[in-house]
């Protein structure tokens, strides 16, 4: 009986294996269609996905495995460095809202480029830095990158992060992908731990925040002042909520119960997040909204203030705190965005051209 029951196991294993793989590059297929790619390598590659899809125009991040010389590495393999792979990340982006330029920019700020074995409290070839390039412009501006980055003698020992022609990328393990988001106190504790966010503050200091702006074919129609700015043009309590992650009093603010049309824009910048379409009535004493204008301009990050985790929502381009996320809205999403009101500012419907806006007009237009 065994006889015929090892052999059906095997070729159910091989099937299950074979349907995976291939589900996982029908996957990548459907997420490149129309989007540009770029693959990087920064260590742990739980962080560099997390870091990757804050950028403003990062459709998707895969995390996998690229570099080595054996055919379909699993996670083991790799992290005992006997396959010769490197983890990586694979970034589908949209060229218009992001350039690569943008994407080495949001790299550097993620590593630490002087490492050569291994990057923070993981150690080994497996875990080393590295910029893949798929086209020869790419190598020329990752090159450029990489000259322009050493001449601000920001490090005082050389760079070592090579450029290397893009390989295979295999996908990693499905419980890898997002694993942020999966598990939240375990990456919130591992990244700690790791020292990443230590050294990358105390290299970069405030400069560790891109103007995303600057690398967009749209332009610097957004733009993110600096603190000094800040301190001049917010009251103190908007300066609190959105520098400070503070929180405003519930029912004692401009926008929880305004019930004109019009969009909420960021305060900071003046971007677009939410419209008095998605917002309704929660009780709460906050403006609550069923979703963003854009998910775009918005960012999740998981937040531990209150011991149990919460989903902050924070805006992409001007890094300012807005409120959280949470599960209990209604239809269609399910989501509550509970804001902060000292976080926006409302543009009533008939001021919208006049502001700037005028794309946006016609969220309220009569069918």
């Amino acid at each position: 009986m065994w006889k015929k029951i090892i052999p059906a196991l095997f070729v159910a294993a091989l099937s299950i294996a074979f349907f995976a793989h291939a589900e996982k590059a029908d996957k990548t297929a459907r997420i490149a269609d129309g989007l540009s790619v770029a693959t990087f390598a920064g260590g742990c590659f739980w962080c560099t996905e997390s870091g990757f899809e804050k950028v403003p125009g990062v459709k998707e991040v895969l995390s996998g495995y690229t570099d080595g010389h054996v055919k379909n590495p699993t996670y083991k393999q790799v992290s005992s460095g006997g396959s010769g792979h490197i983890e990586s990340v694979k970034v589908f982006y949209d060229a218009d809202v992001i350039s690569y330029e943008g994407l080495l920019e949001a790299f550097w700020r993620q590593i630490n480029p002087t490492d050569a074995g291994g990057q923070f409290v993981d150690r080994g070839h497996q875990y080393s830095s590295a910029i893949f390039y798929h086209t020869p412009e790419q190598k020329k501006q990752a090159e450029a990158s990489l000259k322009a980055l050493q001449a601000t003698e920001r490090y005082k020992k050389p760079l070592v992060t090579p450029i290397l022609p893009a390989k295979i990328f295999y996908n990693a393990e499905e419980y890898h992908q997002d694993y942020y988001k999966k598990n939240p106190l375990r990456y919130k504790f591992y990244r700690y731990n790791s020292g990443r966010d230590q050294y990358l503050e105390k290299t970069w200091g405030e400069e560790i925040h891109v103007d995303y702006t600057h690398y967009s074919k749209n332009g610097k129609k957004y733009q993110r002042p600096s603190d000094a700015e800040l301190r001049k043009t917010l009251t103190p309590l908007q300066y609190d909520v959105t520098q400070k992650d503070g929180t405003e009093r519930p029912f004692d603010n401009p926008y929880w119960d305004e019930k004109r049309d019009g969009i909420y824009v960021e305060i900071t910048t003046g971007e677009p997040l939410f419209s008095s379409k998605d917002k309704y009535k929660s009780g709460t004493g906050w403006p609550s909204f069923t979703q963003a204008i854009n998910s775009d301009a918005v960012d999740e990050n998981t937040d531990y203030k209150l011991i149990l985790p919460r989903t902050e929502i924070r805006s992409k381009i001007g890094d300012a705190h807005l409120g959280h996320v949470f599960d209990d809205g209604p239809t269609p999403t399910g989501k509550r965005y509970c804001m902060n009101s000292a976080s926006m500012r409302f543009i009533p419907q008939e001021d919208l051209v006049k502001e700037g806006y005028a794309e946006l007009a016609n969220l309220f237009e009569t069918k």
